[in-house]
């Protein structure tokens, strides 16, 4: 559980440095080629969720974050969170929604740095944080369609039907 908080720790840093360098340098730049025509960096303010979603809604997406967060951290840390894959995946997910709610808490207007854009499907424009969660999420998904259930059946006995007497 500790190697999965210090590299939520390790991404949020890393998420935050470069919003940082984002602000200082790719702001005044506005946008560097990485691979002219597929992948630039290029600075954006969003002031919204996910696509742009709930624009001005600073203090919903505050208090929601804040609180899955919270209770994202809360399983982690109580050790309710069994296995590798569920632990990792909630603790990408953990890094990546603070290094935003860093961002929305502490800029004027509650904006988040995003700077990755992906040219060829005019993808919205990202950030460390937003790859965080997005995996975590993933791996969170992978966990509860094709792993919680074999590991529920692997680690406990089938609980006893109706009428059935329960064995010593």
């Amino acid at each position: 559980m500790i190697l999965y908080l210090i590299m939520a720790g390790l991404l949020i840093a890393g998420d935050q440095l470069i919003k940082q360098w984002a602000i200082e340098v790719l702001k005044p730049a506005v946008s560097i080629d990485i691979i002219p025509g597929v992948l630039s960096l290029y600075y954006h303010e969003n002031f919204g969720a996910a696509w742009g979603i709930l624009q001005g809604q600073r203090w919903l997406l505050l208090i929601v974050t804040g609180a899955v967060i919270l209770a994202m951290l809360a399983a982690l840390v109580t050790k309710r969170l069994r296995g590798r894959l569920l632990q990792g995946a909630v603790s990408l997910i953990v890094a990546g929604g603070i290094g935003n709610l860093l961002d929305r808490a502490f800029h004027p207007g509650g904006f988040v740095v995003d700077y990755i854009y992906f040219e060829p499907i005019n993808f919205p424009i990202f950030n460390l944080a937003d790859i965080c969660v997005c995996i975590g999420t993933a791996l969170l998904a992978v966990y509860v369609l094709f792993l919680e259930k074999k590991e529920g059946e692997a680690g406990e006995e089938a609980p006893p039907q109706d009428g059935e007497p329960e064995q010593p």
